[in-house]
């Protein structure tokens, strides 16, 4: 059995382990990045993303007159068509971040669900988790795929 003399007392402990490289959580690296600054600088990006998908998609819909009417109307410098791809890029760029947000916050996710919903009191294990976010994002994948192919195969032209 370890004398009680050579466990360190906690600060000696921290010194130690900040020594070794490790760190408390929460605590920034030496560059000064820490998850905190990520993810508030995730969040931050992900609201410009949207406030720039809202505005697109305003210019989009209520500045251009609709559709074909359209034509040979700009706003600087770019016509409808233009405006519409922007919208599109923006949407992915969100989804894109988003997709990364939700994947930073997995076991967090993971670990509210199986306690609040599944009733269990302990963490679910990183193997289960990534299974389970795998399976996720596959089943998201194919629903989608599988409303694109809907769209594509009763999609109408001009009678």
């Amino acid at each position: 059995m370890a004398d009680l003399e050579t466990i360190p007392p906690p600060a000696a402990a921290a010194k130690t382990r900040q020594k070794l490289g490790g760190r408390p959580a929460g605590e920034s690296r030496r560059n000064g990045w820490s998850w905190s600054w990520i993810n508030l600088l995730l969040d931050a990006l992900l609201l410009v993303l949207f406030m720039a998908v809202c505005f697109a998609a305003v210019v989009v819909r209520f500045v251009f007159p609709p559709g074909p009417a359209a034509g040979g109307w700009t706003l600087w410098g770019l016509d409808y068509d233009a405006w519409g791809g922007i919208q599109f890029a923006l949407v992915a760029i969100l989804a894109g971040g988003i997709l990364v947000h939700v994947m930073l916050h997995w076991s967090w996710v993971c670990n509210v669900i199986a306690s609040r919903v599944a009733g269990r009191g302990s963490r679910v294990d990183d193997g289960l988790q990534t299974i389970y976010g795998v399976g996720l994002l596959i089943g998201l994948l194919v629903s989608v795929g599988a409303a694109l192919a809907v769209a594509v195969l009763t999609v109408k032209g001009p009678a």
